[in-house]
């Protein structure tokens, strides 16, 4: 049974983010192979949404976040996201590299709250 998915309005901006940085840094084909390995990744978490880590973090607003590594050469980068009941909800994208509990509870740069 395939999950629906959403991606909140933190996470788009930071696949924006990372995005523009690929693109910057190194070339629009690396930036577009980035997004086609998110997408990748999504529809694998919509097949089967167990396949990710459980996280274990103290902040109580982080309690059930999974995380899984997006695929290909992008594998540094993590797709945190949480499971309720038939819906997969991706909450941020980030290097695996960060301080993930603190900048998971932050604001992306360029996120404006709704």
């Amino acid at each position: 049974m395939k999950h629906s998915t959403s991606v909140s309005g933190r996470a788009e901006v930071d696949l924006t983010n990372q995005y523009r940085w690929y693109f910057d840094n190194a070339n629009v084909e690396v930036a577009e192979r980035f997004l086609a390995a998110f997408d990748a990744t999504i529809d694998r978490l919509a097949r089967m949404p167990e396949i990710g880590r459980l996280r274990r973090f103290r902040s109580p607003e982080l309690q059930g976040t999974r995380s899984l590594q997006i695929g290909g050469s992008f594998n540094s980068h993590l797709v945190f996201y949480r499971v309720a009941g038939t819906a997969v909800s991706v909450e941020r994208v980030m290097h695996g590299a960060r301080d993930l509990e603190r900048r998971l509870v932050e604001a992306p740069e360029g996120f404006v709250e709704e």
